[in-house]
């Protein structure tokens, strides 16, 4: 069963309601400013963890405490609800 596509309105109200992500195609993003390496390792390292979990997993660009998260449902071939649920976990996990 495909997860069905977001619409634009689905996909702009989500973006209002995500702090600081922003659309980039078919996919949204997120860059956390870490306070040192190893913090940022520790972010990504739950993130993986809340990931396995929702068998929904991010696209990971580490560089040094910038940490950059994208999401997009390939399977569907866009964003997703599924997309939006990570998102907010990310952000409360980097809260």
């Amino acid at each position: 069963m495909t997860t069905p596509l977001l619409t634009e309105t689905e996909i702009t109200d989500a973006l209002e309601s995500l702090s600081g992500w922003t659309r980039d195609g078919d996919a949204i993003t997120r860059t956390v400013q870490a306070p040192t390496f190893p913090a940022g390792i520790e972010l990504v390292q739950r993130v993986a963890e809340a990931a396995e979990t929702a068998n929904h997993h991010p696209d990971i660009d580490i560089r040094w405490r910038k940490v950059t998260f994208t999401l997009s449902t390939h399977s569907a071939g866009g964003l997703t609800a599924l997309d939006v649920a990570l998102a907010r976990e990310i952000d409360r996990l980097a809260g």
